[in-house]
């Protein structure tokens, strides 16, 4: 997850597989908003249909920063 490149996004359900649990992208959602790490890009990870998603620092603050990378 930490290796997500600026500029690139990947979804919680790729995420979920490249991580070995293909049907875990409920949890890589809720892992994601718990963290509090800046070094993990979680504002990189959306929904499927490449809608943001959510995201700790609210979705406005997502797409911002998915916009500044672009990303979006």
């Amino acid at each position: 997850m930490a290796g997500i490149p600026k500029g690139r996004t990947l979804s919680y359900s790729e995420v979920a597989r490249r991580a070995g649990s293909p049907r875990a992208c409920r949890a890589v959602g809720n892992i994601m908003n718990r963290n509090y790490d800046p070094k993990v890009p979680c504002h990189r990870v959306i929904k499927s249909d490449g809608t943001p998603g959510g995201y700790r620092g609210g979705t406005k603050e997502k797409i911002a920063k998915l916009k500044k990378e672009g990303a979006l």
